[in-house]
């Protein structure tokens, strides 16, 4: 075989090469692109140990809120022998359990109680400007959905775990103004605020 086709050989190795690592870069840059997409709280790290016959093995767990800020949220929790890859598998386990929150004017439907093991939240409508009226861990899981305004309080335990779900817990049970008057055999005028309905003439609804 001639030098020039041995010279033609490496460059077409080189240009496949080149493909494939143009490919592998976009793919990478896609998926930094979604991940921009969203809002992403972390908000626990803990370092576990495992008892195994040679000692102790010792990983980090991350619960993580992920949400597009337009009522869309999902809590994830993450298991890996360093932080930054605990924080990533809880990021893609939240994107996994992605619900919808009702939402009317930036705020949530209508009062609800959350409780997921001694975790208890309470939250209720807020008016236009009263802000996100939560403490502790529930805070970052209605921002992560795009509740501008809202009051909640913690009624049991406050770890941060508990907490985290028992407020999923209170947002997955709202339900729209339309189905509360299918239930009830009502029109929406007669079940819904006033100003709910306003806001939702505006087009204000989530």
């Amino acid at each position: 075989m001639s030098e020039r086709d041995r010279n033609g050989g490496r460059t077409a190795d080189s240009n496949n090469r080149g493909r494939r690592d143009d490919r592998r870069g976009g793919n990478r840059r896609n998926q930094d692109d979604e991940r921009s997409q969203y809002i992403e709280r972390v908000v626990t790290i803990n370092r576990v140990s495992k008892v195994v016959k040679g000692g102790r093995r010792f990983s980090f767990t991350a619960l993580v809120i992920v949400g597009d800020g337009q009522g869309m949220v999902g809590v994830g929790y993450g298991k890996a022998k360093e932080v930054p890859a605990a924080i990533q598998k809880g990021a893609e386990e939240a994107r996994k359990n992605f619900f919808r929150v009702p939402m009317i004017a930036g705020t949530i439907t209508h009062p609800v109680q959350g409780e997921a093991a001694a975790g208890v939240v309470w939250m209720a409508p807020a008016a236009p400007g009263t802000g996100v009226i939560a403490g502790g861990a529930a805070r970052p899981v209605l921002e992560c959905a795009g509740v501008q305004d809202v009051l909640s309080k913690s009624l049991g335990s406050d770890n941060a775990i508990n907490v985290v779900h028992a407020t999923v817990d209170a947002l997955k049970q709202l339900v729209r103004p339309e189905e509360v008057a299918a239930r009830r055999g009502k029109t929406l005028e007669e079940v819904a605020p006033a100003a709910m309905l306003r806001a939702r003439a505006a087009g204000q609804g989530a």
